[in-house]
């Protein structure tokens, strides 16, 4: 499996409840409408919670400001990933979901990457 990881900032015109609310009942269900063009095999959200446990881990490692979420996004292998990038159906899809995007996240502070995953503990 090959994944795409999106950690995400919300744009500073939106509360954290406006930002969670869009991104779950609007830009998933915008996501899932083109997950068949980019040929992912799985999309998930993580929304940050609020937690008096949040600003204590975050001191204890000296960490930046925390996201507002992370999208993960997975293809079966590297092969399935450019295949579908090089499909006019998924370039397409992509743009739409951009357009969407720049309505809710701050993409200039929005790091984003392919990776691999290596489960270490499972139970």
């Amino acid at each position: 499996m090959i994944k795409l990881t999106f950690c995400l900032h919300r744009l500073p015109h939106l509360s954290p409840a406006q930002f969670h609310d869009y991104w779950l009942n609007s830009h998933g269900p915008l996501v899932r409408s083109h997950a068949a063009a980019l040929g992912i095999c799985r999309y998930v959200q993580t929304h940050a919670i609020e937690s008096p446990f949040n600003a204590g881990l975050r001191q204890s490692r000296q960490a930046p400001e925390p996201f507002d979420g992370i999208a993960e996004l997975w293809w079966q292998d590297a092969a399935a990933f450019e295949r579908a990038m090089s499909a006019p159906a998924a370039r397409a899809a992509g743009k739409i979901l951009l357009a969407d995007e720049q309505t809710f996240i701050d993409l200039p502070r929005s790091p984003i990457w392919l990776n691999h995953e290596h489960t270490i503990v499972s139970t």
